[in-house]
Formats: structure tokens, sequence, C-alpha cells
């Protein structure tokens, strides 16, 4: 399906299904040979060299995307306020990436309701430094709200759709409608537990039902190494799903 991209948080090949990532080069070179998007989560931790995301870029394929995690001293120190200088050192090392920098992801912390002037100079702010797709993983009840998915589809920035939801919309998309960008964090266990074939055949034919939407489904259960595992399949019943009119 076009401006469909499967992958997971990082490019770990886990031993049980390394078969499925044949040939040489580096672990990246050997993901990118099956997938064709990874999300960097280490940028949420620290900076990187503008060497290194070139490194990652030269050696990835033309049609290649990786997204881009927003550091947690915007999003859970600062919380947000007064961050320009900060997402522009973010914006300008990610940038080495070149026409490989999908989305920039901004994950919120729980506890962080939504303050609607502080959330509006902060997306006013970025968006004055960045122009590209971008997505918000907000999880405080208060941002899922009428009045919030305007907030952010005024900024273009769409509203993840994440499971487990600690919301009951939380699983649901909102905010602006031109991107769709799903988080699977592992359920029961967050980031350990792997997910079944039925919940990967519902999720095919959901993803097939907007095929025109560029759309981003990244499994972040990695810790047991189940995302590599669930995203080989969620590819395989996608390719031949066919695709189902909207309910």
């Amino acid at each position: 399906m076009a401006d469909l991209r499967i992958g997971t948080a990082g490019w770990s090949i886990p031993r049980a299904v390394a078969d499925a990532f044949p040939g040489d080069g580096t672990g990246l070179q050997r993901y990118a040979s099956r997938f064709e998007a990874a999300e960097i989560n280490t940028t949420f931790y620290r900076p990187h060299k503008p060497q290194t995301y070139e490194r990652w870029a030269e050696t990835t394929p033309d049609g290649f995307r990786f997204a881009v995690k927003a550091p947690k001293a915007v999003t859970h120190a600062a919380r947000l306020v007064d961050s320009k200088p900060a997402m522009a050192a973010f914006l300008a090392e990610t940038s080495a990436l070149g026409d490989k920098r999908g989305p920039v992801l901004v994950q919120l912390p729980p506890s962080l309701a939504l303050d609607e002037p502080v959330a509006a100079r902060f997306f006013d702010e970025v968006r004055s430094l960045y122009a590209g797709p971008m997505a918000c993983e907000p999880r405080h009840a208060s941002w899922f709200t009428p009045e919030a998915d305007a907030l952010l589809s005024a900024h273009r920035v769409a509203r993840v759709a994440a499971d487990p939801a600690r919301h009951p919309d939380a699983g649901r998309h909102g905010g602006w409608s031109g991107l769709r960008y799903w988080r699977l964090h592992g359920s029961p266990d967050m980031y350990r537990s792997g997910y079944s074939e039925e919940f990967l055949a519902q999720l095919a034919q959901t993803l097939g039902r907007e095929p025109e939407v560029e759309r981003w489904c990244v499994f972040d259960n990695t810790t047991l190494g189940a995302a590599a595992r669930d995203a080989l399949a969620l590819q395989a019943m996608t390719a031949s799903a066919p695709i189902s009119p909207s309910d």
C-alpha cells in the first residue's frame, strides 16, 4: 500500500527472526532491507552528532525514512515551556538525515495536562522552525477533547493512536488528518507483550481503509524482541489484505 510505513522503535534484530534479515552489513542495513521506516528513540535521551545521522542516512535505501523523537528535556523537563532553543538544536541536528527525516514525534508525560496557551505557543515555535510532518502522543485525559484536536489540527500535528490506550480515545487518531501514526507499546505487558494474529489482522484492515493518507505504524514492544516479529507479520498481512470500506 502506498504511503504505508511499518517499522519498530530502533532497529534491533532479535535472534528469533534473524533469518528474515539476510545479508551482510550493519544491523541498520539489514533492517532496512525489510522495512522502510524506523523510529529513533535515542534522541529522546541524548543528542547525536550530525555525522551519526549522515551515516544512518547514507547506509539506508532511498525510500527509507526515520521518525525522530523530541528530547525529554523539552517534553518532560521543560513541559513545553520556553523550548524553542532546544527544539531548534534538535531540528538542526536531525536535519543531517536530509530527506530521510520523517515525522517529528512529541511524546508527552502522562501528568502533562493540556494548557492551551502553552501548547499553542510551543507548536507555533516549532512550526516557525520546521514545516514537515509532526505527531504528538499525549497521555493526559485533557488532550482528548474537540478543543485539543482543533489546536493540533491548526498546527498540522497528528495525534498518535496508541496501544495500550490510557484514555478511551487514545487508541484513535485525532488532530491533523494528513498523517496517521500508530505507536504499539505491547499489551497487556507494555514493552514486552507481543500482539495476537487477530489483533494484527484487524490492524491490517484498519490501515487499508486510508490508502491515500501517509501512515506510520511503529512497534515499541522491543524488550523481549516482539516488535520485529509483529512488524514482519503486519507487513505480510498488509501486502495481501483487501481494502475494506469504512464502517
